[in-house]
């Protein structure tokens, strides 16, 4: 094996002489049986000759900047690349809760879905009068008989042209005459036809109510998502500060390690407590390791929740320090999500929904039915190969116009399929009616349970942060005792573990206030900030 110059090396001339440069070099197995001298002597007779060529070409080459640049290295074959790229960093996107929500309403596939279904209803209510139209058919046929229809009739004559030829026993002025009409025949038709109830009035009105029913579930599924999108957001947040915590005490256990090496150096503590420290910072990591994947999972939900790719990174932006726990009146808050939560509107919807077409059904069971046709038929009499289609005496036409009035009597009768569809509609209303009833209900427990948890987050947030501010001085008490060898290490760890438990349970506290605060808005049926920006401004600008 050797190494040879890979059509790289280049020169620069001048008046000081030739500089050359070295550039990538691979390797090569020499296919001939010679020793390693005789392709190094090739390679010194290569160089000398590139020197020559040098010298010769300095003189017309000396206008030229003096560095050439080396030619591309070739590639081994097509599609293949000179060597692995690197991979492009992950772009991270800097994002708001305000933008996050907007970006879910624009790209989110699951609110697109309801968004269609939404679009179908609104042209079906603003297309309800075709109802209206009449239907018209028009048909054409060409008809060849089985049969040749034949016969004979008298036809009149011009006596003074036929005189010396007139047959004997023929009529005066009339001949007989013997025909064959053509098997083949044309027909046309056109027909319309309308039939008239109440139903239909009321049928225009139900797909009126089945599209706001539409735009109710619309909009039902756009607060959902953005209540996820949301909380989801706090959510992460939280795992970041969480993380951020766990990155402190690691680090702070590693200066603990430091410390306690140097003790054990010097001879204050026994190799006991260094082992300790060391195994206290291992136990750490799988923690670190845990959190973050649980970080990367709700971002990737995150993401695809705002229509973007699972692996985008984001930036959220910091909640403001401090947290206003705002008066709540438990009466009020009921009455609003009682008449205003997606849910309870929805069921009152589908309640008006079901009540119209009771009506249309019933309508058109107990009114009768005006029924308007027309129709026309016409055929062609001659044979429509050879004839002109244009006489209009060769045409026989026939056409009606029918009004009638129609009442179904069996529909009457109370055991008849009919009669038992409006009781089956009066049973689906009276089931619709409890639902809503018992959601109603659900809401005020909910609502009621909620404004409980949130006042037990306020009397426990007070208490947490006297908590934190003497678990932060009794840790940073220990650290010092224990720097001078007045303590052991477990007192020290078991105040990090104080400070890092009272300092996870604030924050946690404080975003499960703000989720129960974004939780009443989607129940009240206001828009999201109502209630969440009173308490927390919530981002920096």
């Amino acid at each position: 094996m050797i190494r040879i110059d890979h059509g790289a090396m280049r020169c620069t001339g001048g008046n000081s002489g030739i500089v050359w440069r070295k550039s990538r070099f691979r390797e090569m197995r020499v296919q001939r049986p010679f020793e390693a001298p005789f392709p190094a002597l090739c390679v010194l007779l290569l160089m000398l000759a590139g020197n020559a060529a040098v010298f010769a070409g300095g003189k017309a080459d000396r206008g030229k900047p003096p560095d050439v640049e080396a030619p591309k290295a070739e590639t081994a074959g097509a599609g293949e690349t000179s060597g692995p790229e690197t991979p492009k960093p992950a772009e991270i996107l800097r994002i708001s809760a305000d933008e996050a929500v907007d970006r879910a309403v624009r790209n989110n596939l699951r609110l697109e879905s309801n968004r269609v279904t939404a679009e179908t209803k609104k042209r079906a209510s603003d297309t309800a009068w075709n109802v209206f139209i009449p239907s018209v058919t028009v048909g054409g046929s060409l008809i060849r008989d089985n049969t040749v229809t034949s016969g004979t009739t008298l036809i009149p004559v011009d006596m003074a042209t036929l005189a010396p030829t007139i047959p004997p026993g023929s009529l005066y002025g009339v001949v007989p005459y013997s025909y064959e009409a053509s098997r083949w025949h044309v027909a046309g038709s056109i027909q319309a036809s309308l039939n008239v109830n109440f139903a239909m009035f009321e049928a225009m009105k139900r797909l009126r109510l089945d599209y706001e029913g539409g735009l109710l579930s619309y909009e039902k599924a756009r607060a959902q998502l953005e209540r996820d999108v949301r909380k989801s957001y706090c959510q992460m947040l939280l795992l970041q500060e969480n993380i951020a915590l766990l990155r402190e005490n690691y680090e702070a256990a590693e200066r603990r390690v430091d410390m306690t090496r140097a003790n054990y150096q010097a001879g204050l503590v026994p190799e006991l407590s260094l082992l300790q420290a060391q195994v206290s910072v291992e136990n750490m990591k799988p923690a670190m390791d845990q959190a973050e994947n649980g970080l990367k999972v709700a971002m990737a939900q995150f993401a695809m929740n705002l229509g973007l790719d699972y692996d985008t990174r984001f930036e959220l932006m910091p909640m403001q320090e401090g947290l206003d726990f705002i008066p709540l009146d438990v009466a009020e808050l009921i009455r609003q999500a009682s008449a205003n939560r997606p849910e309870i509107q929805e069921l009152r919807q589908n309640i008006l929904v079901l009540e119209s077409t009771r009506k249309a059904t019933k309508q058109r069971i107990y009114t009768p039915t005006l029924s308007l046709s027309w129709n026309l038929n016409s055929a062609f009499t001659q044979n429509p190969w050879k004839d002109s289609w244009f006489d209009k005496d060769r045409w026989n036409q026939s056409g009606s116009l029918t009004i009638a009035l129609g009442f179904q009597l069996n529909s009457l009768l109370p055991w008849a399929a009919d009669g038992q569809s409006i009781k089956n509609f009066d049973d689906n209303i009276r089931s619709l009616n409890i639902s809503l009833a018992q959601a109603v209900r659900g809401t005020e427990l909910e609502i009621y349970n909620t404004l409980l948890s949130l006042e037990r987050i306020r009397t426990t947030v007070e208490a947490q942060k006297y908590t934190v501010n003497l678990a932060e001085r009794s840790y940073r008490l220990t650290e010092e005792a224990y720097r001078a060898g007045l303590t052991e290490l477990l007192e020290v760890q078991n105040a990090e573990l104080e400070l890092r438990k009272a300092r996870i349970g604030v924050s946690e506290q404080n975003f499960d206030y703000i989720q129960g605060l974004i939780d009443l808005e989607y129940s009240m049926g206001v828009p999201f900030g109502t209630l969440s920006s009173s308490a927390h401004t919530g981002e920096e600008e």
